[in-house]
């Protein structure tokens, strides 16, 4: 596994739902807007 460093405000722990031809992970409302990044910290399907 990699490592990387992120500085940023807020962290939440989501899972990636099946979306048509993808995947979303919701955050909050307030966070519309906002540049954001997504990390992926497990295989899928574990």
């Amino acid at each position: 596994m990699d490592r990387h460093e992120i500085e940023g405000h807020e962290v939440i722990d989501g899972t990636a739902k099946a979306t048509g031809n993808g995947a979303h992970v919701l955050v909050p409302k307030r966070w519309r807007g906002a540049d954001v990044k997504v990390v992926r910290t497990t295989e899928p399907g574990e």
